[in-house]
């Protein structure tokens, strides 16, 4: 009897160490989102796909699409309201205008600032910068990537496309989802991020 007692005991254990697998991802912000996916409070995906979630695909970190950029502040810019997957119509702000080198090529991309967002404590230097690129519909989510920036202190920022991720409405046609302003398109592969979601 003590010996059924305690095999139910290690078994009982093991399952709990299993539960409690360890976040996976190899970068902090990899870890970061794949905890926030797997914690039912926080996560956008269906109870049934968070179930079985273990973790996010991503593109392996590379330290190249960790790039400078010249930031332009464009004060005169009007409120518009953003498109979204649903009727919703949140109101934006164009806040700037971002270049840089990647592959060799100048881009431009527009910076925006969603007008509601920053009414709330702790986002009100957010800035939001959506992209389209050459992996959309492929080996990333067709309707483009996000990126969470900050309001610089100069005229230089950092773009860390190894932190662009997937628009809630990836997981879960629920959300609501700005859908990302053409000019925003970026004329090559960013294998950098997030990729398509994939039902393990």
């Amino acid at each position: 009897m003590r010996y059924i007692l305690l095999f139910v005991l290690f078994v009982s254990a093991l399952s709990c160490a299993q539960d409690k697998r360890p976040i996976a991802g190899t970068t902090e912000f990899q870890k970061k989102i794949n905890s926030e996916y797997k914690d039912a409070t926080t996560s956008p995906l269906k109870d049934k796909d968070r179930k079985t979630f273990k973790g996010l695909d991503f593109f392996k970190f590379d330290s190249t699409y960790i790039v400078k950029a010249t930031f332009k502040r464009t004060p005169n810019e009007s409120v518009f309201q953003m498109k979204t997957t649903t009727d919703r119509l949140p109101e934006y702000v164009k806040y700037g205008e971002i270049s840089f080198e990647l592959q060799g090529e100048t881009h431009q991309l527009n910076i925006y600032q969603n007008q509601g967002l920053i009414k709330e404590e702790g986002y009100e230097d957010y800035l939001f910068l959506p992209f389209l690129d050459l992996t959309n519909g492929e080996e990333s989510y067709g309707g483009g990537r996000y990126i969470d920036m900050r309001i610089p202190e100069s005229n230089e920022l950092i773009i860390d496309f190894n932190t662009a991720y997937n628009p809630y409405c990836a997981y879960n046609e629920k959300y609501s989802c700005p859908i990302v302003p053409r000019e925003n398109y970026i004329d090559l592969k960013v294998k950098a991020g997030v990729k398509a979601f994939k039902k393990h």
